[in-house]
């Protein structure tokens, strides 16, 4: 078995370098096109079928099968999409906190209208960029300073294609595992919209209490959790 991880919006694999030391399988953490090892695509070009191809490529590199996939946050419209591509190399799915809107639509019709708007006046160019203020304060209300500013500091900039494109969720059909992380003390993907995509998903639920954050603030506990996941 291997862990294969996809991080959110706004954020690279080095989000997950908390929890990588608690996992008890090979891991691989994948950088997304735009930042990171993959830092020279130029970000304002990048779509999600490219995000899923960077998945594609990062597995198929290392030749890893039996697969679980753990997706946060923003990584819930990148998921399906992996699944289209290697279903025969993934043994189960594990969603953090994912967001997962109504097939077809786009993940900004789906957040809070008031928010909404500062989000697109926060796109530019085709890129999305949100202020370490307001990252703050949605990400890292169950963290102490120390390790908000940690946080903080990986922030990076994000492609406006995950907000603004339809997403495909083809992939969800397909008969593997699923187990959603409900995080009950998330800021940023809040207890309705967690919900709604828990609805759409039918997967099996485990509640965590933590932020948004929870391989940052909580390692050692989201690590128990997907320790035990096994399908």
């Amino acid at each position: 078995m291997s862990f294969v991880l996809i991080h959110g919006a706004g954020f690279g694999a080095d989000c997950w370098d908390e929890l990588i030391p608690y996992l008890a399988a090979e891991t691989l953490a994948v950088d997304l096109p735009g930042r990171g090892t993959r830092a020279g695509v130029p970000l304002g070009t990048v779509t999600l079928a490219d995000c899923a191809d960077a998945v594609r490529e990062d597995v198929e590199a290392k030749d890893l099968r039996d697969v679980v996939l753990i997706g946060h946050s923003f990584a819930g419209v990148t998921v399906p999409r992996v699944l289209e591509l290697i279903p025969e190399r993934i043994r189960q799915v594990v969603l953090v906190s994912a967001v997962v809107p109504p097939d077809g639509s786009r993940v900004l019709d789906e957040i809070d209208p008031g928010v909404r708007h500062l989000v697109e006046q926060s796109i530019s160019g085709g890129i999305y960029h949100q202020t370490r203020e307001g990252a703050a304060a949605m990400l890292c209300n169950d963290m102490d300073e120390a390790t908000a500013a940690s946080a903080l500091d990986r922030l990076a900039e994000e492609s406006a294609a995950v907000l603004t494109e339809p997403v495909d969720l083809s992939g969800y059909r397909r008969e593997i595992p699923r187990t959603y992380v409900h995080l009950t003390r998330d800021q940023c993907y809040v207890e309705e919209l967690q919900q709604r995509s828990i609805a759409l998903l039918r997967p099996e639920v485990i509640d965590l209490d933590t932020g948004h954050m929870a391989m940052i603030s909580a390692p050692e506990k989201l690590a128990a959790v997907l320790n035990a996941v096994h399908g």
